[in-house]
């Protein structure tokens, strides 16, 4: 790509901002000091912005401030948020996309409010019906994309069948040179099993998968999510936002744990010293800070939201994420991919 990367950032939404958004664009800016594509466009109270970058003494040679008057409030529901929102920070953020000003977005704001601001402002993609939250999750081999995870309630096999070639098209822009590998989330991996909407889903995914776009391994249980045998987990989102709960809340109370037994007696501080580093390389795997940055998927635009209430380290990795997305052309993964199933329709 010879046009630099533009990613647009709301500066003002989520916990502690924007404070974190800066410290988080002063590390993106350390760790990728040697490159010149990319323009990190913010939104927000532009003399705030200004003093904070001063602060930290940031070149502003990559960065264009575009002052907004208010913030969508963590508490605002969507509908009272789009009566007010065009003035926000996070609005002007989606809507540089429609102007050409921005490649792709990204808000650490109210999800439910972003989510139908999104779709409001950039619409969906021509036969997608219903837009996927996709998230990066550790595997065995490295990463999984796993999608929907909490847009949609309830989703129909086509839905299904949607999310996986979205899922694949990010797998494919962020990890260019590995396959996507797509499994279907169910509570067994024998074919009898399931839903008679997994079951339909299955049915066609094999077909698909025989045009060489993605393999389709099959349906995966949720013990095996993180094998390494899969690497695009389809879901709809009621279930896949259970399955991230759930593995969060395993992630904290293992590592809680194990501090806890580390850390409880003499002799087990004198083990801590000599499995040092095998714990920190341990901690650093299960740190959900490398893993921030939710991706909205269907929509004519790409828009990742990171969590609220991560640090400015989880933030840089929501940066870091938006310059890998583009960077590996994602809405034209998405294309090609939606091609190849239209195809088959």
């Amino acid at each position: 790509m010879n046009k630099k990367i533009t990613i647009a950032i709301d500066a003002m939404g989520g916990e502690n901002s924007p404070d974190k958004i800066i410290k988080a664009i002063d590390l993106f800016e350390k760790e990728n000091n040697s490159k010149k594509d990319y323009i990190l466009n913010l939104f927000g109270d532009e003399k705030i912005i200004q003093t904070k970058l001063q602060e930290l003494r940031i070149s502003k040679k990559n960065i264009i401030i575009t002052h907004t008057n208010s913030v969508v409030s963590d508490e605002d529901s969507p509908l009272t948020a789009i009566k007010n929102s065009k003035n926000t920070s996070m609005w002007n953020c989606i809507q540089s996309q429609i102007t050409g000003n921005s490649d792709i977005s990204l808000s650490a704001g109210n999800t439910g409010v972003l989510l139908v601001i999104s779709r409001m402002i950039l619409k969906m993609i021509n036969k997608v019906n219903k837009p996927a939250l996709a998230g990066l999750w550790p595997n065995q081999n490295g990463m999984n994309v796993v999608l929907d995870l909490g847009a949609n309630i309830e989703c129909n096999e086509d839905n299904l069948i949607d999310f996986a070639e979205l899922g694949s098209a990010l797998y494919k822009s962020i990890f260019p040179n590995d396959k996507p590998i797509v499994s279907l989330l169910n509570i067994g991996s024998e074919e009898i099993k399931g839903t008679e909407t997994l079951k339909n889903a299955f049915k066609k995914l094999n077909n698909l998968s025989s045009d060489n776009n993605f393999v389709f391994k099959g349906y995966i249980e949720p013990n095996k999510i993180m094998s390494g045998d899969s690497n695009v987990i389809v879901t709809d989102g009621f279930t896949g936002n259970i399955a991230l709960k759930t593995a969060e809340g395993t992630a904290k109370f293992i590592t809680d744990n194990l501090k806890k037994t580390l850390t409880e007696n003499l002799l087990a501080k004198i083990s801590l010293i000599f499995s040092y580093f095998s714990l920190k390389k341990f901690k650093s795997k299960l740190d959900p800070r490398k893993y921030n940055g939710a991706i909205f998927l269907g929509l004519n635009g790409p828009v990742v939201k990171s969590h609220g209430g991560t640090d400015h380290v989880g933030f840089y990795h929501s940066i870091d994420l938006c310059y890998k997305i583009i960077k590996g052309n994602l809405m034209l993964q998405i294309k090609n991919n939606l091609n190849h199933l239209n195809d088959k329709s």
